[in-house]
């Protein structure tokens, strides 16, 4: 029927020689010329198809890598606010002691503390820092738990290389700092912490060691800050990373390796 329709009207409207290609015999409305229109239309609605179902994969594919940043990026928000909601009740309960005794300390508090939540509500949340804007913010966190523990801790931070123009992702070193003061601290009441940055040529490497408790052991493997951060290496490296942690002589270290940026 639509071959009729198709060379009929052709025929009728346009022109008696629709079919010129053909030689001696092969006359319009034969046989070979229902079968040369009808391949050719098979052509046509092919060629159409696989053009359709070429744009459709194409914008599926692309909705769905759309769909997937999306849902990484989401992730990735929800990991970083599950960072620190105790420090800051805790920093301020230690505010709360220092003013009732007026202490001087109190003034710094407040400076410090107001510094910390400027980086964690605006720089928190670009994809990239410098990493000496990074430790700043924690050398910001240790200076406010140092003055909540006093001489109870020993804390330094140790800077190897060339690291002016390196870039990383915000607080995702912190986990690790925060997970000391946490579970870190010794039977007598103490607590040493050191922390490592090393630049090379292509690496870039974050040690934290530090004192603990054995009886707290399980704490420090098994808590929600350290399945948040590996989530997040997951999300942002893939494989590309490296992430060991040791514990000898009562002491806990962490090294991370990630790619140079």
């Amino acid at each position: 029927m639509h071959y009729i329709i198709r060379s009929g009207l052709n025929y009728w409207l346009v022109t008696e020689n629709i079919w010129p290609e053909a030689q001696g015999e092969n006359q319009p409305f034969g046989f070979n010329h229902i079968i040369a229109v009808t391949l050719g239309e098979l052509y046509v609605l092919g060629l159409t198809s696989s053009i359709k179902f070429s744009v459709d994969f194409i914008l599926e594919r692309s909705k769905n890598q759309q769909l997937k940043a999306l849902h990484y990026k989401t992730e990735l928000q929800y990991l970083k606010a599950q960072i620190q909601p105790h420090f800051f009740f805790n920093t301020l309960n230690s505010l709360y002691a220092l003013t009732l005794h007026k202490s001087s300390k109190a003034s710094e508090v407040v400076v410090k503390l107001s510094q910390f939540m400027s980086y964690i509500i605006y720089d928190a949340n670009k994809k990239k820092v410098f990493l000496l804007q990074e430790i700043r913010y924690i050398d910001n966190y240790i200076d406010l738990e140092n003055i909540r523990y006093g001489d109870l801790i020993n804390t330094e931070v140790n800077i190897i290389g060339n690291i002016d123009n390196i870039e990383v992702t915000p607080l995702l070193f912190l986990p690790f700092i925060e997970n000391a003061f946490k579970h870190g601290f010794k039977n007598n009441g103490q607590m040493d912490l050191k922390v490592f940055f090393e630049a090379e040529d292509k690496t870039l490497t974050f040690i934290s060691e530090n004192s603990y408790d054995p009886k707290t052991l399980s704490k420090f493997k098994n808590g929600i800050g350290i399945k948040n951060v590996i989530r997040r290496l997951d999300l942002l490296y893939g494989k590309n990373y490296e992430l060991k942690i040791e514990t000898t002589d009562e002491i806990y270290k962490v090294t991370l390796k990630t790619p140079k940026t």
